[in-house]
């Protein structure tokens, strides 16, 4: 396979961190893309579209390049959880979380911009909250601010205390992309990360 350019449709932080640890060169891009749900459209629905979507738009600027797209939404009893917006609204996510389980659903999505071929998968991350008092509440928001975080929860940070339990098959997941689901991909594109096959 000829080197090929890797390219993450994300202006996220987390996710820029997360691809790094994988060694790869890569650049990224913002998709540019609505991220309304759909009326009726499930959390993990939502997800894996908006993955695809963000994968889709990116690429359409590209020849020749593997495109990453990825989305999260939190799942509370059927019903979706973003980012808040601000801080009461974290306030309220974490109160209504406290004491639950929750569904992350991490949309993944990898585009061929040279074929169109587009290979989409969803890892889900069950997560149980301790049941949290008012002030811990408080005193976490203070300190992390997590308002870019789904369901208020940065768990690769003081959010982990929040948190009795987590289930999931990729832990990276829960932070914005799911790494192994990501191998798998590139390898399936013919990129094998171990030996760093691709170039900017």
């Amino acid at each position: 396979m000829k080197n090929r350019r890797l390219v993450l449709g994300s202006t996220s932080a987390y996710r820029k961190a997360l691809l790094a640890r994988l060694g790869l060169p890569f650049e990224t891009a913002a998709p540019d893309v609505d991220e309304t749900p759909l009326p009726g459209e499930a959390p993990s629905a939502l997800a894996v579209r908006l993955a695809a979507a963000k994968a889709r738009a990116v690429a359409a600027r590209y020849d020749d390049a593997l495109v990453i797209g990825s989305d999260q939404v939190a799942n509370a009893n059927g019903a979706a959880i973003g980012k808040p917006r601000g801080h009461a609204e974290a306030v309220a996510q974490l109160t209504a979380l406290s004491g639950n389980a929750v569904v992350f659903h991490t949309g993944v999505a990898l585009v061929d911009a040279a074929s169109g071929r587009c290979d989409v998968r969803i890892v889900d991350v069950t997560t149980t909250f301790r049941v949290l008092a008012a002030g811990e509440i408080e005193a976490y928001l203070l300190r992390e601010r997590p308002y870019d975080c789904a369901g208020s929860i940065k768990s690769e940070a003081l959010g982990i205390a929040l948190v009795r339990s987590i289930e999931s098959d990729d832990p990276t997941a829960l932070i914005g992309l799911p790494l192994i689901a990501v191998v798998d991909m590139l390898r399936a594109e013919g990129v094998d990360v171990l030996s760093a096959n691709v170039v900017v």
